[in-house]
């Protein structure tokens, strides 16, 4: 989406970002957890006309997202399942997925729930540090988060993915969807250069992303490409082909025909079963 304000109010917004991002990226892991809230306040306080203060959703657009949300996870998700969300916000997806899921819990650094939600008697909320998740290995059947992990400080990452791999158990699934780099960057910095000098610190592509999985006890992926999830190994060369075209010509990278073919980086990955 576009952004509509005059362009030295963006300025404005991308300085204060950068300012921020710059000290959460210095930071310690223990300056982290109180760190981030204390930052995007500032944020809002300092911007007042950020997007995410001036952006009203209206219940049908609302619908939309979690409707498109749930295209994702409806190929792994059963009922019977523990289904955890990282980052769920309003826990709107959370709650369309208790419909199906036995248990659903949501992970988050804060309560986000709009007063009048009421949560299903299958949901409840784990208000974390961002570090230790206070729930036994082996607890889920389907993690999930969605525009997630681009937030992440860059020391956090591989900590986040040792988080899933075992809370998951195995044979267990992974889906998320996080913007791709080479049609980025995807937040204010891209309004001034190429670099993610803003509160997105990571940005990645499919491939940088399935070498990340397979780090952490995962093993098959499927990459989601016209709307549905393709295990086929035709399909990941394919896309790793135009990645490996797009990173070599630079001047593809960030445009239009990038935008296209690479939104986001959008996978589920299936966590490794215990071997022996």
């Amino acid at each position: 989406m576009s952004d509509t304000r005059p362009i030295e109010r963006i300025r404005v917004h991308y300085e204060v970002e950068k300012e921020l991002a710059s000290r959460l990226r210095h930071s310690t892991r223990a300056e982290r957890p109180q760190l981030l809230g204390a930052l995007y306040t500032e944020l809002f306080a300092r911007v007042p006309d950020h997007p995410r203060l001036t952006r009203t959703e209206s219940p049908e657009a609302s619908r939309r997202n979690v409707d498109n949300q749930m295209r994702l996870l409806r190929p792994f998700l059963e009922s019977g399942d523990t289904f955890i969300e990282f980052a769920p916000g309003d826990c709107r997806l959370s709650f369309e997925a208790a419909k199906i899921a036995k248990r659903v819990i949501g992970i988050d650094i804060s309560d986000q729930r709009a007063m009048s939600d009421r949560s299903p008697s299958n949901f409840e909320l784990v208000v974390y540090d961002g570090e230790t998740v206070p729930l036994p290995d082996g607890c889920a059947d389907v993690i999930f988060s969605y525009q997630f992990l681009e937030h992440l400080h860059p020391d956090d990452v591989e900590p986040h993915f040792e988080n899933v791999s075992r809370l998951l158990k195995p044979g267990g699934w992974y889906v998320f969807d996080t913007p791709h780099r080479l049609s980025g960057p995807h937040d204010v910095s891209r309004y001034f250069g190429k670099e993610l000098n803003c509160f997105h610190f990571q940005e990645w592509t499919y491939g940088e992303m399935i070498k990340t999985l397979r780090r952490h006890q995962f093993g098959d992926t499927a990459i989601f490409r016209l709307g549905r999830p393709w295990k086929s190994g035709w399909v990941r060369s394919g896309v790793w082909l135009g990645e490996w075209l797009f990173d070599t010509v630079p001047s593809l990278q960030g445009g239009a025909l990038a935008a296209k073919l690479f939104p986001a980086v959008t996978v589920a990955s299936r966590r490794e079963t215990l071997c022996g």
